[in-house]
């Protein structure tokens, strides 16, 4: 008897992750080439720390609309989601700090693009229950302001909680220090805070990297994040290293 092999009903994707195979593409317009109008993306960075600079070129040159970006900042003015806003790609922003960013500020005081805050730690925590298969969960945070509007509220132990929605994205687009074409990344510093939150709460996670490297180059300990998150990784380039403010002290004061 012979028994002939199960179709398989796994996407393209779902046979990278299943077999292990190379994730590398070309470079950052092959990275984005699905991704559509519409579509919602977690995108890492922490300030102008760890942001996918490459992907976001690539999806200006792509000319993609009505994107809902979960980002914990907006960029600047001309720098990271800026880029996208100028081009008024983005329909709706969900962040926790957008305190740097002029354009942001008109498009939100205009009507022309939807906000919905989240504190720092509950945004990071919705990516992670995201990534985690984890619909939703209560937190105190919140409560009794206007972000707990409209939520859900129960008590435990005589405290009150507000329950907030895990978040998953049809793409995640990150950034990471090094990675190898198996996808494994390690992160450099702050640019760890939502980078690897942002790649596990991505359907589809694109990654670029400043050093891709070999498989085995990387020691398993020093690995933040493991490749079963990664589905596209490629090599960066021309990374600007901008500080998001600077600020001094005058002449004379100690």
């Amino acid at each position: 008897m012979t028994c002939r092999p199960k179709k398989s009903n796994l996407t393209d994707e779902g046979v990278i992750m299943a077999k292990g195979m190379n994730k590398v593409v070309s470079g950052p317009d092959e990275a984005v080439r699905d991704v559509f109008d519409g579509a919602v993306l977690t995108m890492g960075g922490f300030g102008l720390c760890g942001i996918p600079e490459n992907s976001i070129a690539a999806l200006v040159r792509k000319g993609v609309k009505d994107l809902t970006c979960v980002s914990n900042n907006a960029g600047v003015d001309g720098f990271g989601i800026g880029l996208m806003l100028e081009k008024k790609q983005v329909r709706k922003m969900v962040s926790s700090y957008v305190g740097e960013n002029k354009l942001f500020e008109q498009l939100v005081l205009s009507g022309e693009l939807e906000l919905e805050f989240a504190p720092q730690g509950t945004l990071a925590e919705r990516l992670r229950a995201g990534g985690s298969g984890i619909p939703a969960f209560y937190t105190p945070t919140g409560v009794g302001t206007l972000i707990a509007e409209g939520k859900e509220e129960r008590e435990f132990n005589g405290r009150k909680f507000v329950l907030e929605k895990g978040i998953v994205g049809d793409f995640g687009i990150v950034k990471a220090w090094k990675g190898d074409s198996m996808g494994n990344l390690v992160f450099r510093k702050t640019s760890r805070n939502f980078n690897p939150l942002c790649a596990m709460a991505g359907k589809i996670t694109i990654v670029e990297v400043e050093e891709l490297v070999p498989v085995g180059a990387l020691e398993p300990d020093e690995i933040h994040l493991p490749g079963v998150y990664v589905h596209r990784i490629f090599q960066g380039q021309d990374y600007q290293k901008r500080i998001e403010r600077k600020v001094v002290r005058s002449g004379g004061q100690s």
